[in-house]
């Protein structure tokens, strides 16, 4: 497992991917979080249980957004033999590693609440 190796906020350097930026492009929708929130907490979810916890995702958009997460290393798609077909998604350990940055944006969301 490739080690973190400590990082300082710095502006980007014109003409270099910026690496916040490629980030919230994985990870920076509104679906998207909340199916990193769901399996960081519940391990492993299938489809219908996924999109039951997002009320107002499309099918569609859930379909899309999990096969992003797929192509990223960030989730694994399990398909069982079975009829009918059962499907698990579970995070990889490179979607774990975001745990980290969810409990910081929890702990800020409920600073903000505190302000309020």
């Amino acid at each position: 497992m490739k080690e973190f190796k400590t990082v300082v906020l710095t502006k980007g350097i014109p003409g270099e991917p910026c690496p916040i930026a490629k980030t919230l492009d994985v990870i920076g929708t509104k679906w998207t979080f909340l199916i990193i929130r769901d399996l960081l907490i519940e391990k492993t979810m299938r489809f219908s249980e996924l999109r039951k916890s997002m009320e107002g995702i499309s099918p569609k958009t859930l379909s899309l957004r999990l096969r992003e997460l797929e192509e990223h290393g960030i989730l694994e798609r399990k398909v069982f033999p079975e009829v009918p077909p059962r499907v698990e998604y579970t995070l990889t350990e490179k979607g774990k590693r975001l745990e980290g940055v969810f409990v910081e944006l929890k702990r800020f969301g409920l600073y903000l609440q505190d302000k309020d």
